[in-house]
């Protein structure tokens, strides 16, 4: 696993924020295990797209993601999204690639601070965003599935903070559809083994609301358990898939944004949701 933390702006070779972090991204992944099939950055401005092939963690997978930009000067929004498919096919715009699922994520055209991690499954970065400051988690690859590979071959979850892929949405926007799909919603879904994208509901923030706090300055960082309805599971509770890899819950209890958590000597750092500072709605993503 590789992280990259720092900020970009406009005056980088990119132009603009926001594709600044597209090739961020690009070159993260590139260095740890994940092929670039597509990289448009048109000079007449319009959207920029990126579309990854990876090899996951045994390094005989085929796994594919994509982010992209897209922006809107009268409106002033500046966005990314996450994507996720099940195959590529060159000729193919963004969306209609095979199995294609996308999320948006607000963004920036002047400065974007990040944290970003990649490892041969998966990508994830969480932003901060204007002033006062507003944080966005979003996820694309795989996550670790309670199943062996021949059981559950392609887990997949893509992950946001809109309720679609290129929303007209700026991220001064606090609104109940801006928030993290690490929660689950409408900006969450998973693939699951029948091969449909399903909106998930994520332990602990779904059905824990006593989990709330530390415990004498202690705090439980507890992993993210994908789960999604009765209604994929008739006469049961529900169906639980597995575990996000690197993102986890962490009490916001006298905690902030920005803080640093060492768990087996490894570093985490604590993200908001959005413009949200209540106990719950904070995550930990890993750096290492």
């Amino acid at each position: 696993m590789a992280y990259d933390i720092g900020y970009v702006d406009n005056t980088g070779s990119e132009g603009l924020a926001h594709w600044q972090m597209l090739a961020k991204i690009k070159a993260l992944a590139e260095a740890n295990g994940w092929t670039t099939l597509r990289y448009l950055t048109p000079s007449d401005g319009s959207n920029r797209e990126l579309i990854l092939k990876g090899v996951g963690l045994s390094g005989d997978r085929e796994i594919y993601i994509g982010f992209r930009t897209y922006h809107d000067i009268g409106a002033d929004y500046y966005n990314l999204s996450s994507a996720c498919f099940t195959g590529y096919v060159d000729a193919n715009p963004f969306t209609s690639q095979p199995g294609y699922i996308e999320r948006g994520v607000c963004g920036h055209n002047l400065r974007i601070d990040y944290w970003l991690s990649a490892n041969a499954q998966r990508i994830f970065f969480g932003l901060k965003i204007g002033s006062p400051a507003v944080y966005e988690v979003a996820h694309a690859g795989q996550y670790n599935p309670y199943a062996t590979p021949g059981q559950y071959p392609y887990p997949m979850a893509c992950i946001g903070m809109l309720p679609s892929g290129t929303p007209a949405t700026r991220h001064s926007d606090t609104s109940s559809t801006h928030t993290c799909g690490v929660k689950g919603q409408s900006k969450g879904y998973l693939r699951d083994v029948m091969g449909n994208w399903v909106q998930f509901t994520c332990l602990p923030w779904t059905g824990r609301p006593t989990l709330r706090r530390d415990t004498g300055g202690y705090y439980s960082a507890r992993k993210a358990v994908l789960m999604s309805g009765a209604a994929n599971n008739p006469g049961g509770t529900g169906n639980v898939w597995g575990e996000l890899d690197g993102i986890r819950y962490i009490s916001g209890f006298n905690n902030g944004s920005e803080n640093t958590v060492s768990i087996d000597d490894v570093t985490h750092v604590v993200l908001g949701d959005a413009f949200r500072n209540g106990i719950g709605d904070y995550f930990l993503l890993e750096m290492s």
